[in-house]
């Protein structure tokens, strides 16, 4: 599988599913450990769940501009893995003051790893490589075995023995990658260093000590964010469309200085940016509604040998990405080479098709699931497998698109613009996860039949528009592939 690959692939390879078990080990615990061992209710639980993981994926736009222009990839990437242990260390001081602490450093700390070493995975191929997707997939299994090991082994050791275990064991995960890293430096062919040796000499230390300082504000914006509103909408709405705004306003200016070609590509980037807030803002219910969905209205009794953790039910799609990751990276070389390899736009929509098929197979769930109103195990990991198959369509794609799309002097940007996208997802994936509880309440409020009720009838609708939204997406794929002008 790694024959014709840079030697480099294996060490970003296990460096990111380090990272991604730290991550992912704390995602998993995260909306259980605010409503159960905090005691929020599920809206505010929510809220700060959505808060979180929103500006987790928008610190790449400043990660990535700083590794851009000061730090170079190889040092952010190190940086960040220390600052993202740290945070998980904090975490451990066991009440609100140390979780939002601990938060707020993952945040700084992910801005810094997250985007740029998939930038150093696109450096090590050359332009025009037919390699680069497989790679990119294979990296993209790195990623779901991180995720993988978290849902069986870091979150349920946290939800069965207590929190502060999972959240100890993803700090020391943390740690591993970046040692991995660390010792893998020799084989990265030396990509990922710094631009301007004489700038990092100049900012290197004013940059580690401003992001630092940058912890106490986002303390503030995850504890107070949904509390200052004006017009309707929070503060971390206003952050995100700022950012929005400010990265669209570079890509642009960018691509109206070069010709045609580049102005046309960096068009289709911020048209499938949008499209990609579509399919995260839905497949994200995973480690929010669909955990407490899991916890409530899910029979996880496994054969009557043991009944599964909520938490470990989202090791279905990791586990899938795992089986089927391999066979996806083969299957889009093996079609290039037959010239049937479906164009990015068609990937994409493809991907979101398959997204809203699995919130649709809940409705026959809900069919089955008795006076307990339990929905069978089975029809969970049959719609996680759904949404894992669309999922390979489109994120190691994304990834590798963006590599190709953007100016080489501005990937690092377009990667943290890429990722923008992402947190524009997760603002409008908590915004979704509060309608369970309907008209202001909570399910918690709600029998379980009604419950049931409230989740399904969301995630139906959610199907719906996400097959519909993927159809429009094929049917504009002949003009926005024309736009790519050759990168296929």
């Amino acid at each position: 599988m790694l024959k014709g690959h840079p030697k480099g692939l294996i060490v970003l390879f296990g460096a990111e599913m380090f990272e991604r078990l730290c991550y992912y080990g704390m995602r998993g615990l995260l909306i259980l450990y605010l409503t159960k061992s905090l005691m929020m209710g599920d809206a505010k639980g929510i809220g700060i769940y959505g808060a979180f993981t929103a500006l987790v994926y928008a610190a790449p736009v400043w990660g990535g501009k700083l590794a851009d222009t000061v730090l170079g990839y190889r040092r952010a990437v190190i940086f960040g893995g220390l600052v993202m242990a740290a945070g998980e260390f904090m975490i451990l001081g066991g009440n609100e003051f140390w979780l939002f602490l601990g938060m707020s450093a993952i945040i700084i700390g992910n801005g810094y790893f997250k985007a740029n070493i998939s930038t150093i995975v696109g450096k090590l191929y050359k332009d025009g490589d037919p390699l680069r997707d497989s790679g990119f997939t294979i990296f993209y299994m790195g990623i779901n075995i991180g995720a993988f090991l978290a849902t069986v082994a870091v979150a349920p050791l946290g939800e069965t023995y207590g929190f502060r275990w999972g959240f100890g064991l993803a700090g020391l995960g943390m740690l591993l990658g970046v040692g991995i890293f660390l010792m893998g430096q020799n084989k990265l062919e030396g990509h990922g260093e710094a631009p301007d040796p004489e700038m990092l000499r100049k900012w290197e230390k004013p940059v580690y000590a401003g992001s630092l300082l940058a912890i106490p504000v986002l303390f503030g914006l995850i504890k107070y964010g949904q509390e200052i509103t004006f017009l309707g909408k929070d503060l971390l709405f206003y952050l995100l469309f700022g950012l929005l705004a400010f990265v669209c306003f570079n890509l642009l200016r960018e691509g109206f200085k070069g010709d045609r070609i580049q102005r046309d590509r960096i068009i289709v980037l911020m048209i499938l940016m949008t499209f990609n807030v579509v399919f995260w803002a839905c497949f994200e219910q995973a480690g929010s509604s669909l955990t407490l969905f899991a916890d409530r209205n899910v029979d996880r009794n496994v054969f009557n040998l043991f009944e599964m953790t909520a938490s470990a039910t989202q090791f279905f799609n990791p586990l899938f990405i795992i089986i089927f990751g391999s066979i996806f990276s083969v299957m889009w070389v093996r079609l290039a080479k037959i010239n049937k390899n479906p164009n990015i736009p068609v990937k994409f929509g493809l991907g979101i098709i398959q997204l809203g098929l699995g919130y649709l197979l809940l409705l026959v769930g809900a069919s089955m699931a008795g006076e307990a109103a339990k929905v069978p195990l089975f029809i969970l990991g049959t719609m996680y497998l759904l949404h894992t198959t669309g999922e390979l369509f489109l994120s190691p794609i994304g990834l590798s698109m963006v590599t190709k799309l953007a100016p080489k002097h501005m990937t690092g940007s377009a990667m943290g613009a890429w990722f923008l996208s992402f947190a524009f997802s997760m603002y409008v994936a908590a915004a979704l996860a509060k309608l369970t509880g309907g008209e202001g309440g909570a399910v918690t409020e709600l029998t379980p039949a009604e419950g049931l009720a409230q989740y399904v009838g969301l995630y139906g609708k959610m199907g719906w528009v996400t097959v519909g939204i993927g159809l429009l997406l094929v049917l504009l794929s002949k003009p926005l592939n024309k736009m790519m002008h050759g990168v296929e």
